[in-house]
Parts: C-alpha cells; structure tokens; sequence
C-alpha cells in the first residue's frame, strides 16, 4: 500500500467537560495519513478532496461543538427528545455543569475524559467509512500547539453568528501578546493567561438567572439562535462577564481598555489569538 499525507490539515476548536477544570476551551490541530492502493489516476486519493471532503467532516463532528466524555460517573446525560440533549456534570469542588443544546452542538465521546488518544479511533473510523473502496486506513495525529509564552483556555458563545460559533459552549486555547509602549509584556500575558484559565466569558444580557446550587452561586445563561435554544448552568467563579458580545475582536478591545485604564500614560496593543494563527489587534 502507499501513503498520501497532509500536515495541519484542519484545527478542531472546541470546548469539553472536566469534572476538575470546568468546561474547557480547546484548540488541536489535526494531521491526516491515508493508506490504501492507487487508484486510476494514479493516486490514494485526490489532495484537493483530502483538503474539502476531510477537513469539512473532520469540522462536522468535532468542531465549534462541547464535547462530553460520557464514561464518567460525574456526567449524566438525558435525550431531550431526537433533537436536543440535556448533559449534567458535578464538578470535583461542588460545583455544577448543565448545558441544554441541539443535538448537533455536542459530541459524546466513550471516555472517562477528554484527549486526543480518546477522540482520534471515532474520528477514524468515521472518516474511512466515507472513503472509497481502495483506501485502507486513516491515520490522525491530533495535538495542541507548543507555546512559548502565555495562553489560556475559553469559552464562549456567539448567539448573533450563524454559523457554528453560536453554540453556547464552544471553545478556543490561545495565545496573548500584550505591548506596552511598544514592548511586549510577558507580565501582563501571564495575568490575563491565570485570569481566563478554563474561563467561560458570558455576555451579561444572555443572563438569565443567578441560583444556588449545592453551596456555591451559580450563573444560567440562555438564548435563541439560528441552531435552535441553548442553555448553559455553570458556577459563578468559572465566568468572566463583559457587557458586548465574546467576538475575538470585542475581547481584544476589552482587554486594551482594561490595560489601559490600568496604565493610562502608555500606548496598549493587545494581539488576541483565537485557536491556531488567526485573531484580532486592538489599540489603545
């Protein structure tokens, strides 16, 4: 058999449950191996196709979704009916964790947690379910990127996009490059990196209620987007809440001005990333 590959062919930015950290914002970068016999021209499989049909299932099924790893005894999970799920998770400090969704914003993984070692045999077999005949086998390599400075894990949810980033739990692990005057700041990185640590940023008119669950106050969010009604119940020390919405750009504008409020004689340039090469620059 021959072997055709395609380094980063796609990212996967999503968000999943831990009973230890929350929900989670996560961005993993994806390499594709296929193994099978040439075909009549002369090829596994076609790389134009590789780089369409691949990456756009590879999007369907893991991306923009919450992902939930079902073989935990601290997560439960309830068909609301065969379009909605209702998924409840108790948190390792006592916290709680209930998002009601459309079907399609979340993925259950047979896992007790959530790693690429758990992920890539479904998204294996799934993908070569949908190849031709002559290709063999699938191989993914899924894996974070390497930073050297600071990062950190959110998420959000986009009610007025519509497309994907809509779903109420979503998430992205980026990196942060902050420049006072025109030098970066590696300590004000790393205060923003601890501040939005497996943060879920919320705008505050998607606030429906504040509640008491177990001993702890706890934040229910809820809208009604283009996908259909999404929920979210989360403890209140996991949030950070802003007045806008959570677009990559508004953040970077948010963080500029909170900068800048703190240092109001210095010129502010916030480089947000949101998932792998790609974000927003805001100046203040």
């Amino acid at each position: 058999m021959t072997a055709l590959f395609v380094n980063q062919l796609t990212t996967l930015d999503f968000s999943y449950l831990s009973p230890e950290r929350g929900v989670v914002g996560e961005t993993w970068l994806v390499d594709v191996t296929l193994r099978g016999d040439l075909d009549e021209q002369g090829m596994v499989f076609d790389f134009g196709h590789v780089k369409k049909q691949i990456k756009a299932s590879l999007d369907i099924l893991a991306d923009h979704r919450l992902l939930v790893p079902t073989a935990h005894s601290a997560i439960s999970v309830k068909t609301e009916n065969e379009e909605r799920l209702s998924v409840h998770m108790q948190g390792n400090s006592g916290d709680i964790i209930e998002c009601k969704a459309p079907a399609q914003a979340i993925l259950l993984v047979n896992s007790e947690e959530i790693t690429p070692e758990a992920l890539t045999p479904f998204l294996e077999k799934t993908l070569l379910d949908e190849l031709p005949d002559n290709v063999r086998g699938v191989e993914l390599h899924i894996y974070p990127e390497e930073f050297s400075s600071a990062f950190y894990h959110y998420s959000h949810g986009l009610k007025k996009h519509l497309g994907d980033c809509q779903r109420i739990a979503h998430g992205h692990r980026s990196p942060i490059h902050i420049y006072l005057d025109g030098q970066r700041d590696p300590m004000q990185e790393a205060n923003w990196a601890e501040t939005w640590k497996d943060i879920y940023i919320a705008t505050r008119e998607d606030l429906l209620e504040k509640v008491t669950l177990g001993k702890q106050d706890h934040l229910r969010f809820g809208y009604t987007s283009d996908q259909g009604y999404f929920e979210l119940t989360i403890a209140e020390d996991r949030c950070y809440l802003i007045d806008t919405d959570s677009t990559v750009e508004l953040l970077a504008e948010h963080i500029a001005g909170v900068i800048k409020d703190r240092n109001p004689s210095k010129s502010v340039r916030v480089v947000a990333f949101e998932g792998f090469n790609k974000g927003s620059i805001a100046e203040k």
